[in-house]
């Protein structure tokens, strides 16, 4: 029998916004941008705010690719 039907798709893994601004380069002002604009899922435990690995990578596969690196900074 299962305990928590309610609970499906569980993360397997979560990272701290600390984490995910490390890992992507970037600033907490551009996650809680990402995430206002429903780009990027943030999940609360507590106080605490966490961000899936899924869902993070499912973000950085969803950004825009530059083509021929017109823009690349030098």
């Amino acid at each position: 029998m299962q305990r928590h039907p309610h609970i499906t798709n569980a993360p397997t893994s979560l990272m701290s916004v600390a984490d995910f601004c490390s890992r992507y380069k970037i600033g907490k002002t551009s996650l809680y941008r990402e995430a206002a604009a429903g780009r990027l899922k943030l999940r609360k435990f507590g106080s605490a705010t966490r961000i899936a690995i899924e869902d993070a990578e499912a973000w950085a596969a969803n950004l825009p690719i530059v083509d021929g690196g017109a823009n690349e900074a030098a």
